[in-house]
């Protein structure tokens, strides 16, 4: 399968998915066309019950999104700059909502609205040469949207420094924070996230779905209550006939 915009593309390869942006200058800005693109395609293909993971990329390896599109941002308006900054919510909820596991590949600069779209994917894996940061206050605005996600994973003194100063970050620093998943050398890291997209293939694809839709869902709720609600879940897992296939498959290899 197969769909091709000006500003994104995306292919499937028996369950692994790849939406890649094109078209969007040498550093994958995000302007409102590129946006518009990408989310679009999400809402498309977030139906494919044969898809297990979803690969999202930037073209070539110079960046996976280097920010927003400047261009643009210096001619807006407050009514205008509304209107952007929520075009780029709707793509960033797209990512963090869609139903299989989202995997950001960061071989070069990650920056800004960049930075906050890799932090509505699942998992993040970056280049030993990459850089990330969010730069918004250096041309006079604040990091926003997915940026409020910093604080929680990477504790209050480093969002402090990264969103106060607008300083870059080095892969492995982001990584020992906690930032990203996994640090490779860029000629490896293709070769990593097909070995994570194979670990995806090989599970249920209901019980994928309903995993991710968990983890969602506890950082919205108190721990007690996620703990007393996911025992319907575990009970609703064996409606699927997942539970009974896979549980056997294992039960049979062990012989």
């Amino acid at each position: 399968m197969e769909i091709i915009k000006n500003h994104a593309h995306f292919h499937l390869d028996e369950s692994t998915g790849t939406l890649s942006i094109c078209n969007a200058t040498r550093l994958n800005l995000l302007d409102s066309e590129v946006i518009l693109d990408l989310t679009q395609i999400l809402e498309e293909i977030k139906q494919i019950d044969s898809m297990n993971s979803l690969v999202l990329r930037g073209e070539g390896d110079d960046s996976f999104i280097a920010g927003a599109h400047v261009k643009e941002m210096s001619a807006l308006d407050p009514d205008s700059a509304r209107v952007f900054i929520t075009k780029l919510k709707e793509l960033c909820d797209a990512i963090y909502l869609f139903p299989v596991p989202v995997i950001a590949r960061i071989p070069g600069w990650c920056l800004g609205g960049g930075l906050e779209v890799a932090l509505a994917c699942d998992l993040r894996v970056i280049a030993e040469e990459a850089k990330i940061g969010m730069p918004e206050v250096k041309v006079g605005i604040p990091s926003v949207l997915y940026a409020s996600m910093l604080p929680r994973m990477i504790g209050h003194n480093h969002t402090n420094w990264m969103l106060l100063s607008g300083e870059m970050v080095d892969a492995k620093t982001a990584t020992n924070w906690g930032l990203m998943n996994f640090c490779e050398p860029l000629a490896d890291i293709d070769q990593k996230i097909e070995n994570i997209t194979t670990i995806f293939s090989e599970l249920g694809p209901k019980v994928i779905r309903q995993q991710k839709m968990l983890n969602r869902y506890w950082q919205e709720i108190p721990l007690t209550q996620a703990i007393e609600e996911s025992v319907e879940s575990f009970s609703h897992a064996f409606t699927t006939g997942e539970p009974a296939y896979y549980m056997n498959k294992f039960l049979n290899k062990e012989k």
